[in-house]
Order: C-alpha cells, then sequence, then structure tokens
C-alpha cells in the first residue's frame, strides 16, 4: 500500500499530537511493507505569521495531490482581532471546501477504563458507540450572504440546503449504518426552520433505498438532553453542519475529554483527518495535550484512504489497552499523576508494535 499524505499540524498543540499520529502511521507501515510519504505543509496562524494567510496556495496545492490530509489544530487568541475570514480557522472552512469532502465522521465511544471520567453515570455510558455523520459543507457556515456591519452593529449569516446536498451526505449515513447496529438517527430543528423541513423530508425520501435501517427523527433540542441521558439508544447520528458541531463535542463528556475525539472527512476529492479538539494555546509546550485523538485519527486515515481495517483497528485497539493498564494525560487524570504527551504517545507505539508482530 502507497500513500501520499500532507501533514497540516497547524498551531497550539497541533504539532505535538500530529507528531504522535505520524509515529503511529510510520510503525504499521515499517511493519506491513507499505510506503507512505509525508509532505508538511503550513496552515492556520502558522501560516499566516509567515505567509499572511491562513492556507497558503501551496498547501492547497500540495494536499490536493495526496491522497490524504492529516491536520493537527488551528487557532490562538492573538488572531482574536481579525475578521472571521482571515482568522486561522478560515483556512481549516477553506480547505475543506476545497478537498470537498462533505461527510463528517465523528465516532465517540465510551472507553470502560475512563468511565470515571465522564460526569455520566457509569451504567449511561456503558457500551456507547456513538458515530455522527456531519454535513460539512453547507448550512450557517458556508451560506451566502454573510456580513458583520460593525457601524450598524448588525450581522447576519444564512442556513442553506438543497435536497442534493442532504441526500448525498444521508446515503453516507445509510450505508455506514448498515455496516453497524442498522440504525440512523436524524437530527434537524423541523418544527421551526424550514431549511429543517427540507432536511427531514429529503431524509425520508433516501431512507425508502434501505429498508433494512431503522429511521427516526429528533429535533436537536431533545437530542442534546437524550445524547445525555440515553446514548446507548444511537448508533449512527446524522446531522447538518451546525447541529453537528455542536452535538458531536457535546458527546465529548461521554468519553471524559474532546481529546478523545478523531474525525474524518469523506466524499471529496481528497478525504481529510483532524482530532475534533482545538488548538488549546495555553498548554501548547507543556506536554499535557492528550494525543489519542490525534492517534485514533490516524487509524481513520488507514480505514478509509488505506483500506487497511485490521491495522486501523490496531491502533484503536492499543489505545484501549493503554488506558487499561492506567495510563492518563492530564485532561484525563482526574487530578491523579499524569503522563505527557510524548510518554502516552509512546506507550500507545510500544503497544501497537507488539500487536503488529
Amino acid at each position: 500500500m502507497k500513500l501520499k499524505i500532507a501533514v497540516l499540524a497547524g498551531d497550539g498543540i497541533g504539532p505535538e499530537v500530529t507528531a504522535e499520529a505520524t509515529a503511529v502511521l510510520r510503525a504499521v507501515a515499517a511493519a506491513g511493507g507499505h510506503t507512505f510519504e509525508y509532505i508538511e505543509l503550513p496552515v492556520g496562524g502558522t501560516a499566516i505569521t509567515n505567509f499572511g494567510t491562513p492556507l497558503p496556495d501551496k498547501t492547497l496545492q500540495e494536499s490536493l495531490a495526496c491522497d490524504a490530509v492529516l491536520m493537527g489544530a488551528v487557532g490562538d487568541n492573538k488572531f482574536n482581532a481579525l475578521p472571521p475570514s482571515e482568522r486561522p480557522e478560515a483556512g481549516l472552512l477553506k480547505i475543506r471546501k476545497e478537498l470537498g469532502g462533505f461527510a463528517n465522521l465523528r465516532p465517540s465511544v465510551a472507553y470502560p477504563a475512563l468511565a470515571e471520567n465522564s460526569p455520566l453515570r457509569a451504567e449511561v455510558t456503558k457500551d456507547v458507540d456513538i458515530l455522527f455523520v456531519r454535513e460539512l459543507l453547507g448550512g450557517l457556515y458556508f451560506g451566502e450572504p454573510r456580513w458583520w456591519d460593525k457601524e450598524k452593529k448588525l450581522a447576519h449569516n444564512t442556513m442553506v440546503y438543497s435536497a442534493d446536498e442532504v441526500t448525498r451526505v444521508a446515503k453516507v449515513a445509510f450505508e455506514l449504518a448498515q455496516k453497524r447496529k442498522k440504525k440512523v438517527t436524524s437530527v434537524d430543528k423541523a418544527n421551526v426552520l424550514e431549511v429543517s423541513q427540507l432536511w427531514r423530508a429529503t431524509v425520508d425520501e433516501v431512507a425508502k433505498g434501505y429498508p433494512d435501517v431503522k429511521l427516526e427523527h429528533q429535533l436537536v433540542d431533545s437530542m442534546a438532553i437524550h445524547l445525555m441521558n440515553i446514548p446507548r439508544n444511537f448508533d449512527v447520528v446524522l446531522t447538518e453542519n451546525l447541529f453537528g458541531d455542536i452535538l458531536s463535542d457535546e458527546s465529548g463528556v461521554i468519553t471524559g475529554s474532546l481529546g478523545m475525539l478523531p474525525s474524518a472527512t469523506i466524499g471529496g476529492k481528497v478525504n481529510l483527518y483532524e482530532p475534533v479538539h482545538g488548538s488549546a494555546p495555553d498548554i501548547a509546550g507543556t506536554g499535557k495535550a492528550n494525543p489519542l485523538g490525534a492517534i485514533l485519527t490516524a487509524a481513520m486515515v488507514l480505514r478509509h484512504s488505506g483500506n487497511l481495517e485490521a491495522e486501523a483497528k490496531a491502533i484503536e485497539d492499543s489505545v484501549t489497552a493503554v488506558l487499561d493498564k492506567g495510563l492518563r494525560t492530564a485532561d484525563i487524570a482526574r487530578g491523579a499523576a499524569f503522563v505527557k504527551t510524548g510518554e502516552m504517545g509512546k506507550a500507545v507505539l510500544d503497544e501497537l508494535n507488539t500487536r503488529l508482530k
């Protein structure tokens, strides 16, 4: 297997966690005789500082020539005074759009060893395994017109979806559900928003092509409650862009930390992979960053861009094994002793090498 991977480490803790993710990818390549090539490219605040833009043309063009893009995180408080279109996050939104991936996959798994980390009771989180499928290129984040008139103290954003946009992401959700527990929960706000009424009607039409998959609808506000009360009731959760962003972040409560959550964006020219957490500039360089979200993201690279399911599972099992041994980074240590970013990465790497042998 040959893979050419663009590595966009980004800002804050991005370079630290991305280094641990690429380490496990190198181990997989060495053990399996695969050839993985890495191209390091700037994005976000780092790119603004060095090139005056959050997404340099070279970064975009070279990323488009790769088989996968692995990102760290973007964002830095020193750029907060800039308008949204010039901040580090604008680079992330642009590369998502240019790569064309419309389906953002966000797993939320309850690890038994971390049950005490969640504010939810252990019996609530037990055996939870949810896959969020978030539409990523429509809705409020990309709708036009959008503007901010500071003098008039007025701002405007637009939520727009077409039936075709909803159809293509819904098909991804139903196809993934067929490989899991055969249930899709579609989230909207159809009691208020016309866009959500279109969303619901379109998902109903798509569902007719998957008679083996059960479909249910949830309003986003009730879903936010059920996600904390009865998370075991959900398998694949299909959402539009904004709702998916919020709900998948909320699911970090189930795992005990956003640092545990990976993601993959598929369906476009090149798949994009990134942990769910932010750049956390306040802890950059302190060794407190949790690399497990990035390492689990590396597993998704292997699964969705390399078709290496066994190797992806080996990474995921290695993470579970390390947690079972009691190792914790600062975010999941609950005040107890914790290991640093590199130490956690090495522990996973050692476990993985044993499994790969």
